[in-house]
């Protein structure tokens, strides 16, 4: 891994950033996807394997395969949600393409969005709340359904866009939001929208997403100078999908924020 760049290919990614993918992969473990391979049959060849990777990625070549669909119960309610499973090497190839997207996005995101940030943790969202709690009268418990199933794909492209000059980040978010899911009875569901949650680079397209199609609306509609600072909008407790807002009146007919009724239409697809 002494090479940092590709001679000779269309793209120019370093074997360095592959190596620190595969640190993160390997020490956040995870199950196997659609091959069976574990983290530890991938390790036997290491070296073969991450220069598989590299070469692929630097080529333009890297294709994903489809993405193991895992049913699991609802936290809360009845139901299933379906998490998407990458394989190890497609899980290495989302995290180089995720760490240049973070690189550039976290100075972009908003002081109050705690949701797969580094370093910001569940804790520090309720933290946040209940301080506020103390500062406030009113809550308001927004949530987004089925946001990783229903983001559309232009819009996600176009906010990876606005944030990265590389071509080859653009061409393999494009290949990943189009992989399919493979599902437990071995058929393959073909997309048209939503981003796999449990992949590697979904956390930070959905907070991209989120960043322009709801932060920069609420700055738009000026809830930020009726709110004060930090109290715009969303703590992430655990993933894009729900926030609190704290309000300080109440009308008959509902809340109202710093004069913006909640129920001003949001953009889709928030719901």
């Amino acid at each position: 891994m002494d090479e940092l760049k590709s001679p000779g290919k269309p793209f120019e990614i370093s074997r360095r950033a592959v190596w620190e993918a595969w640190e993160k992969v390997r020490a956040n473990k995870g199950a196997p996807g659609v091959d069976g391979e574990s983290v530890e049959d991938f390790e036997k060849d290491l070296k073969g394997n991450l220069y598989k990777i590299w070469n692929r990625m630097s080529s333009g070549t890297y294709f994903p395969p489809p993405v193991r669909a895992v049913e699991i119960a609802k936290a809360h309610g009845p139901g299933t949600r379906i998490l998407g499973v990458p394989t190890v090497a497609d899980r290495i190839a989302q995290t180089v393409v995720a760490g240049v997207l973070e690189e550039r996005a976290e100075r972009l995101f908003h002081p109050d969005s705690y949701g797969y940030r580094p370093k910001r943790s569940a804790l520090d969202a309720v933290a946040a709340c209940r301080r506020r709690c103390w500062e406030t009268d009113w809550v308001i418990d927004l949530d987004i359904r089925k946001f990783f199933d229903s983001v559309p794909w232009d819009l996600v492209v176009k906010a990876v866009q606005a944030n990265t000059g590389l071509p080859w980040v653009v061409l393999y978010v494009r290949r990943w939001l189009q992989a399919p899911l493979r599902l437990p009875d071995g058929t393959l569901r073909q997309r048209d929208r939503g981003t796999p949650q449990g992949s590697s680079v979904s956390p930070v397209l959905a907070n991209l997403f989120l960043h322009y199609a709801l932060d920069a609306w609420m700055a738009r509609v000026r809830i930020v100078k009726w709110f004060g600072p930090g109290c715009r909008r969303g703590y992430w407790p655990y993933y894009p999908g729900g926030w609190f807002v704290s309000a300080r009146v109440r009308s008959r007919r509902g809340v109202v924020v710093g004069g913006l009724r909640t129920g001003h239409r949001l953009p889709d697809p928030v719901g």
